[in-house]
């Protein structure tokens, strides 16, 4: 698909539409070409089953909750 800046500004429900449809969006500004839109990769949706704290409860373990959360989060926390 081909849109202007304009087109960017008072038609961008047809762009987005464009983008889930997998189309490139190339801009246009005054006639030549600024960039192109690509539609991003589909996120890939997991099962609730596949989490790891799913179940915990039928493990025999004596950590709290909270001390399990942490776990879980910590690769999350120690990248900051």
């Amino acid at each position: 698909m081909k849109a202007t800046v304009v087109d960017l500004r008072y038609k961008m429900n047809d762009v987005l539409k464009a983008l889930d449809r997998n189309e490139k969006v190339t801009v246009f500004y005054r006639g030549k070409e600024k960039g192109v839109l690509v539609p991003s990769t589909p996120k890939k949706h997991l099962k609730i089953t596949d989490h790891p704290f799913f179940g915990m409860s039928s493990q025999d373990t004596d950590k709290a909750v909270l001390d399990e959360l942490n776990d879980l989060r910590k690769p999350r926390y120690d990248d900051i």
